[in-house]
């Protein structure tokens, strides 16, 4: 039985970003405990503390320390070390945001029969080559709870067979991020974007492009990486890229030369990212927090991805599509053309109202409250079907 707590485990620095505002809102409640877990994915101060302090979140209850040189040492790790922690708390349900290696914790929550709740459930890209896309189809199925962003995301969640009483259609948490941390303090970001800002960083404001690139499928492919390269030398000024320490190590590795226009710094934190995002031309990214952010806040950007499972800022009119893995039927020099046609455009953004996190945070409460993690569990409404398919199981 629980003892009054909710574990809730992140890994990575997204997570950190979508998750604040709901952590924030779980703290307030008194007659509910909300355990703060860190797998340790993400580890450095530029990589983790600093978007806590940024945001702030207060630091993790618990950090598993959980890293690796690959991602199976990461996850064997995470469900080992989680199984022992959550088996001490025996948290009323274990709730994970995303669909990092951080989600496979969730294995260790199943095996335990404790419910498990998925923040940003029902994503589908459909690229199997993506980890992410293993991650977050096992996570939907071992789940009891499922806060999908939009109804075309449930939809995609019902027709995989997962029970619709399960997933709750909410928004997304972005959209409540920016309006807390960038629309109520503006004046803050135009201070900060001051001339020596920029120089610092070998850059003129509003004359540069902001990249970002860290999916597996674009950096460990030695031609998709050279396809995005291409891309940012077509850029008519500087590329201004924050490169994780992977991506660092693998264009070593690959012993690329880099195109002149490109600045390859290490990662930084939030209000960094926010200041360079919007004071920029456009971005080129593979993250899907990234375009939506870029979305939000009026930037454009390039999808730099064979597939995605964030259709909407195309629908927006706010990004166009680069596939790293085809740059004959996407050629760098077009797609560059593509973005500045989207110079100056205004669109309205389609993702949310800006209550997602409170609205997320009072239902697992009010779930907390009235032990209602697993009324509707998954299996149930699998047998249902199955029964419907297969008649009464009776041998004739």
């Amino acid at each position: 039985m629980s003892d009054g707590k909710l574990a809730f485990v992140l890994g990575i620095r997204p997570d950190v970003i979508r998750a604040a505002l709901i952590l924030e809102k779980l703290r307030e409640y008194s007659d509910m405990e909300t355990v703060f877990i860190w797998s340790g994915q993400h580890y450095s101060d530029n990589l983790k503390s600093i978007f806590f302090r940024e945001l702030n979140v207060a630091p993790a209850e618990i950090d598993l320390g959980c890293r690796g040189e690959s991602d199976a040492e990461i996850v064997a790790a995470l469900i080992s070390r989680l199984y022992p922690v959550l088996e001490g708390l025996r948290p009323a349900a274990s709730v994970f945001l995303g669909d990092t290696n951080t989600t496979t914790g969730a294995i260790s929550s199943a095996l335990l029969n404790i419910p498990i709740v998925h923040i940003e459930g029902c994503m589908r890209s459909y690229d199997w080559r993506m980890p992410e896309e293993k991650y977050r189809t096992t996570i939907d199925h071992l789940s009891d709870v499922i806060y999908a962003y939009f109804q075309e995301y449930k939809d995609q969640g019902v027709r995989e067979g997962l029970n619709p009483d399960n997933i709750v259609v909410v928004g997304n948490p972005i959209v409540d991020i920016l309006n807390r941390y960038y629309f109520a303090q503006r004046e803050k970001y135009s201070e900060m974007a001051s001339e020596e800002f920029f120089a610092q960083r070998g850059i003129r404001k509003g004359e540069y492009y902001l990249m970002t690139c860290h999916r597996r499928e674009n950096v460990h492919n030695q031609e998709s990486l050279e396809s995005i390269l291409q891309l940012a030398s077509k850029a008519d000024a500087p590329v201004y890229f924050p490169a994780s320490y992977r991506t660092q190590k693998v264009m070593r590795d690959f012993i690329i030369q880099l195109p002149e226009n490109l600045l390859v710094v290490d990662p930084i934190g939030y209000e960094e990212f926010l200041c360079l995002l919007v004071n920029s031309r456009g971005v080129l990214t593979d993250s899907g927090t990234v375009v939506e952010e870029a979305c939000v806040l009026g930037v454009p950007s390039v999808q730099m991805r064979r597939s995605t499972e964030r259709p909407q800022v195309y629908d927006a009119g706010a990004s166009v599509k680069f596939d790293p893995s085809d740059p004959h039927n996407f050629p760098p020099d077009l797609v560059m053309r593509k973005l500045q046609s989207l110079f100056g455009k205004r669109w309205e953004h389609n993702l949310g109202d800006g209550k997602t996190s409170e609205r997320i945070a009072t239902d697992l409460h009010r779930r907390f409250v009235e032990n209602d993690f697993n009324r509707h569990k998954p299996t149930d409404y699998r047998i249902t079907i199955a029964r419907s398919y297969r008649g009464d199981g009776l041998i004739v």
